[in-house]
């Protein structure tokens, strides 16, 4: 996994204030709710490493059919709680948290509830202007077909991709970081309250681990709207809560020089690096606490 650093983070930083605005204009601008935040706005290149980074959904829910684990609607955020989103903030960290349930259904091939978030995500999207993004009906026949799991991989990737570019030329930016974190939140939920269940399972703790890096990056990225939006200043200050619970995990990494394959007659780098994840039962039940009292902060 390519890490990006605090300074590349730092130096891809471009300032977004547009002082050219007519006053009245201006006024106008400032009383939408997170719609268009003055103040940094982060580039698309960081935005995107950091997404790359980022375990996708559909990836942590394979993750956790293939270590047997049976399929829990209760886990979910309930497509019903979407009349409490008034407010972009909390539409987009919901639609966040939506795109991550919508792939774990997926991968389950619970249909109906898949149709039920992809109709949430629609409505949700819709509500901050970016539902034309979301072909719905090309990812409701991929997700029916688990065959077409890299197809419908492709098609997140390149959908957030799309909408993050606009919301960068709208100087929206800041509803990417919260698309991006409450995805994240909700994996991380999913993952740590089965891991919780089977504490046997060391790749789900060692999953658990890894995202350490992660959080340090959107803890980062949301440190940047904290002087201009007091939603994100809140939820940065849990996001820190949650990095405190982390201090105690150890990532150690071993490096190895990479060598050259044949793949499919193509050759390609093979990273021959490794990480040892040091970390607990009880650092999991920690962090899942944690979590929890976020993710309730966020949905309900």
């Amino acid at each position: 996994m390519r890490i990006l650093s605090f300074s590349l983070l730092l130096i891809l930083i471009i300032s977004a204030c547009d002082s050219s605005k007519k006053p009245d204009e201006k006024a106008f601008l400032e009383s939408l709710d997170s719609a268009k935040i003055e103040g940094p706005a982060i580039s698309e290149e960081v935005i995107s490493s950091i997404i790359q980074q980022i375990p996708s959904p559909l990836e942590i829910s394979v993750l956790l059919r293939e270590s047997g684990t049976k399929y829990d609607k209760n886990l979910l955020n309930s497509p019903d709680n979407i009349s409490k989103y008034n407010s972009n903030y909390r539409k987009a960290l919901n639609l966040g948290i939506y795109g991550t349930d919508l792939g774990y259904t997926n991968i389950y091939e619970q249909n109906q509830d898949g149709l039920d978030y992809m109709t949430a995500i629609k409505e949700l999207a819709d509500g901050l202007s970016i539902g034309q993004f979301f072909d719905i009906e090309t990812i409701g026949r991929l997700a029916t077909n688990s065959k077409n799991l890299d197809s419908l991989l492709l098609i997140t990737t390149q959908n957030f991709n799309s909408i993050n570019h606009y919301l960068q030329e709208q100087n929206r930016a800041n509803l990417s970081v919260l698309l991006l974190t409450g995805g994240w939140l909700e994996a991380m939920h999913i993952t740590c309250q089965v891991s919780a269940k089977d504490p046997s399972n060391k790749e789900l703790q060692e999953k658990i681990g890894e995202q350490k890096i992660i959080l340090e990056n959107i803890v980062l990225l949301l440190s940047f709207y904290q002087e201009v939006d007091k939603n994100m200043a809140s939820l940065l200050g849990d996001m820190k809560r949650l990095q405190q619970q982390y201090e105690s995990i150890k990532i150690i990494k071993t490096y190895k020089e990479s060598t050259f394959e044949i793949v499919d007659g193509v050759m390609v780098i093979k990273d021959n690096s490794s990480s040892e994840i040091q970390i607990t039962q009880d650092n999991v039940n920690n962090i899942k606490d944690v979590i929890n009292s976020i993710r309730k902060k966020v949905i309900s």
